[in-house]
């Protein structure tokens, strides 16, 4: 999200501003459409865009109710998110691909240096993972090296590629679907074609040629989040002559302004389907437009988060996590949520995908990466077994040696242990909750949130609440005790 890092400070600043005010009125309203506009322009979003979307906030921000309500600065809020849905889609866009024609063709354009041949074997990596069995079709026969850059990514992937004579682009992509899928049992080909450099009528050409050869069920055009409202002028002329049906979203975790990213969708009608964060093969997922907009507006993507973890969970995972629960948490463990971690975008994708995290990490100066796992990493491998498994051992003189061991100074090794000490804990308070009963287990939350530094009394508070099914305190124990069956045998005869 580092890409719409600027746009989403603006925006959050401009509601605060609001927040601070118990009523609105017009002249509050006009001052906040002209900071968005002003953070919309500066992220190099079209300006007819711009135009367009503020006058349409404006318009609902006006209405009487949302002026008079308790909190209109929510109001407003909700308007800007609503717009800005609308704006990047408003509902996901999935790939049409008839199961009556076998192999299915997607073909992808774009211009050069827009990441489409990486894109390509990202999009046979999800795709394999979602059951089908694609092959890669290396058309771009301008770029040298092109289709031996397709290859290593196909092998990296695990799929195959068929570059042909590596002189033809139109014959090579028709031998692919023809041909050549039939032969390897692909039912899916992905034909990658040359990038332009800007719009090149010889290349635009051999673009039809291709597209006419093979007839692709999807045509899909990579394009650079981290480009500017040039874009437009570029995916327009692309829609007039290829026509195609959706984008591609390249380097989203780049450090531009992004602009482009906020203008195709509204100026050509088409629906982004994946967007890329990374260089890794699975950093290429499917575009959600809500919860991009709500990442925008500083709310996070707390599904986006539990959608990795759920990619990420297997059997041995899950047997790991009932072993830390009721044996204790180790720093094997912890070496192995560091890689978790990883597979899951790192420690930067993460931030920007809870709520409020990103714009804290802003404002206290300091950016987080995985970097800063290494040396944490290289003080737990400089432990013995023993030592990992069982920190508590870990005295004055183990860890003098394990510092000198890692690199590191005693400090750091003294502030590890402590992390693995607040681990440890909140694990226990987890097993106290699993094995106890609601008492047991209000206990058991309340533990867990002081750990992670809530007030005591308010941890105490909201750990009673929960206990009792979200009720108010006393009303689930009252109510259980309507519940509570009786017991069977004599009864105590009244007096």
């Amino acid at each position: 999200m580092a890409v719409f890092g600027s746009l989403s400070d603006r925006l959050q600043d401009t509601f605060d501003k609001l927040s601070g005010k118990g009523r609105l009125t017009e002249d509050d309203i006009n001052v906040a459409m002209r900071e968005i506009r002003l953070a919309l322009l500066e992220a190099d979003v079209n300006f007819k865009v711009v135009r367009a979307f503020v006058a349409r906030c404006r318009e609902q921000c006006l209405e009487a109710e949302v002026l008079s309500s308790l909190n209109p600065t929510q109001n407003v809020v909700r308007i800007v998110l609503n717009e800005l849905v609308k704006l990047l889609g408003s509902t996901d866009a999935e790939l049409q691909l008839p199961e009556t024609r076998k192999p299915n063709v997607i073909m992808l354009v774009g211009l050069q240096g827009s990441g489409k041949t990486t894109a390509a074997s990202k999009l046979a990596y999800l795709l394999k993972g979602k059951g089908r069995r694609p092959l890669l079709a290396a058309c771009d026969v301008h770029r040298p090296a092109a289709a031996d850059q397709l290859e290593t990514l196909g092998a990296e992937v695990g799929v195959p590629v068929w570059r042909g004579d590596g002189k033809d682009a139109v014959v090579i992509a028709r031998e692919a679907v023809e041909r050549v899928a039939k032969m390897r049992n692909c039912d899916l080909v992905i034909v990658d074609t040359a990038g332009r450099l800007q719009i090149d009528e010889v290349m635009m050409q051999e673009a039809v040629d291709i597209r006419d050869a093979v007839r692709p069920d999807q045509i899909l055009m990579v394009v650079d989040a981290m480009t500017g409202q040039d874009i437009v002028s570029v995916v327009t002329e692309f829609n007039e002559r290829m026509d195609f049906d959706g984008v591609i979203m390249s380097k989203l975790d780049g450090d531009a302004r992004g602009g482009g990213a906020l203008s195709v969708r509204e100026v050509t009608g088409k629906p982004i389907m994946f967007v890329s964060q990374g260089e890794k093969p699975d950093s290429l997922e499917v575009f959600h437009p809500d919860r991009m907009a709500r990442r925008i507006l500083g709310m996070g993507d707390v599904v986006g988060i539990i959608e990795q973890a759920e990619k990420l969970s297997d059997e041995q995972s899950l047997a790991d996590a009932e072993r830390m629960l009721m044996e204790g948490f180790t720093m094997d463990d912890m070496l192995a949520q560091f890689a978790q971690l990883r597979k899951m975008g790192g420690l930067r994708k993460l931030a920007g995908m809870i709520p409020g995290v990103d714009r804290a990490i802003a404002q206290s100066g300091h950016d987080i990466s995985d970097d800063q796992l290494i040396p944490i990493e290289a003080m737990i491998h400089s432990m013995t077994k023993e030592e990992r498994a069982r920190p508590r051992i870990i005295n004055g003189q183990r860890r003098k040696r394990i510092a000198a061991g890692s690199g590191r100074t005693v400090q750091e090794v003294n502030n590890l242990i402590k992390q693995w000490e607040q681990m440890d804990k909140m694990m226990g308070s987890l097993r106290g909750m699993a094995m106890g009963g609601s008492r047991q287990m209000g206990r058991g939350m309340a533990d867990m949130m002081r750990n992670m530094g809530v007030d005591p009394a308010e941890a105490n508070k909201l750990a009673r609440s929960a206990s009792a099914g979200g009720m108010p305190t006393g009303a689930g124990n009252r109510q259980q005790r309507r519940a509570r069956p009786k017991k069977k045998g004599k009864q105590k005869r009244r007096r």
